[in-house]
């Protein structure tokens, strides 16, 4: 039973705006590749690969994980390096380590079948409730509402929100009000239609509003008040952080770490290194970390960068040296393995984006001598 029907909710919209979102959808939806299959599996993949990265750079990732593991048992008996060498660079690295544990579970409890169930798909590693109602819908024809960013925007200006959408009243009444949009059987043309809507023409600041074919049912756009939703949360500014990077070398070989599974870029290979303390020199966190873990004391130290980055949380300015050691073997007392790489093989080794630049201006000075 629907909100409207149930008396629980009247949005008081026009019922035609869900004919008019669906025909705009029929003429100018976009051609993506994982909208020409109706396997769950690569819908699944492209809903998370989709999760706070956009489209277009998406893309290039999904086609080539696809041609590389087009299943669930090719994923599942992938390699660690393989998996992470297909992710490096699109983020977010734990997805694709649950992605990993989702595809053994599908393996081993549903005989390699994707499961249709949603107490199945809540139950796989990695998949709430945005990802088993967005495959639900899309590949299961679910009558379910899958609620992602552009969703939200969408609809918190349709409805003209005054709450953040994020927030537990605000979801609420955005599902409530979604639901009573939503037509039986044609929820993956809904959600994908609502998709589309935001990523086109419903943009976060400059939304094209004369081009909307729902612009008419929109109460914030009769409000004026299209700039001002949805309502955002204040925001605290980013903490920074500052590491060093220790580059270790032997004959053309560097020393690199494999971070632990479960962690910030769990699996990636690095530098040995860390984060330093709270003004505390450069050269003595350098000793500090590389001697916490690897047990090898650094005798002096070359600078080679300063590298940055900005997590969701968090940005972070590298220090990066090639250091000189006392000689003794390191030993892994916090990273899961060591390895010896050579200059040139280095790019074979998934990495963050502040390691892979550094292993790049490596290759970049060996070459020039």
């Amino acid at each position: 039973m629907s909100h409207l029907a149930s008396g629980r909710y009247n949005p008081r919209m026009p019922p035609s705006l869900t004919d008019t979102l669906l025909d705009w959808y029929g003429n100018h939806a976009r051609d993506l590749p994982w909208r020409r299959t109706g396997d769950p599996y690569a819908i699944w993949v492209a809903e998370v690969m989709l999760q706070q990265t956009r489209v277009e750079t998406v893309l290039p990732y999904y086609r080539k994980w696809m041609a590389r593991f087009p299943d669930p048992k090719a994923l599942a008996e992938a390699s660690s390096d393989e998996l992470m060498s297909a992710w490096e660079g699109l983020g977010y690295y734990r997805r694709a380590h649950n992605m990993h544990l989702a595809a053994e579970k599908i393996l081993r409890e549903h005989a390699g079948q994707f499961p249709q169930n949603p107490e199945d798909l809540r139950n796989l590693p990695g998949v709430g409730k945005y990802t088993a109602a967005a495959v639900g819908a899309i590949a299961f024809g679910a009558d379910v509402v899958a609620l992602d960013g552009n969703l939200r925007r969408v609809l918190a200006r349709l409805m003209d929100l005054d709450l953040d959408p994020r927030s537990v009243e605000g979801e609420a009444r955005l599902l409530g009000y979604a639901t009573s949009l939503l037509p039986e059987g044609r929820a993956s043309a809904f959600n994908q239609a609502l998709m589309d809507l935001g990523a086109t023409i419903c943009l976060p600041r400059r939304p094209a509003c004369d081009a909307c074919p729902i612009a008419g049912f929109c109460r914030a756009k009769a409000a004026g008040a299209q700039m001002d939703r949805p309502v955002r949360g204040a925001r605290a500014g980013l903490p920074s952080v500052r590491r060093v990077c220790g580059v270790l070398p032997r004959q053309r070989s560097v020393l690199i770490g494999r971070r632990p599974l479960g962690g910030l870029l769990g699996g990636l290979w690095e530098f040995p290194g860390g984060d330093t303390a709270d003004n505390e020199d450069l050269e003595v966190a350098l000793r500090r970390q590389v001697l916490g873990q690897l047990g090898v004391r650094v005798e002096d130290a070359l600078p080679l960068g300063v590298y940055r980055h900005s997590y969701t949380h968090f940005q972070v300015t590298a220090h990066a040296f090639i250091c000189a050691w006392d000689g003794s073997e390191p030993t892994a007392f916090e990273h899961t393995d060591l390895r010896w790489a050579d200059v040139d093989q280095l790019a074979a080794n998934p990495m963050g984006k502040i390691d892979r630049t550094i292993a790049r201006d490596l290759k970049e000075r060996a070459e020039a001598g």
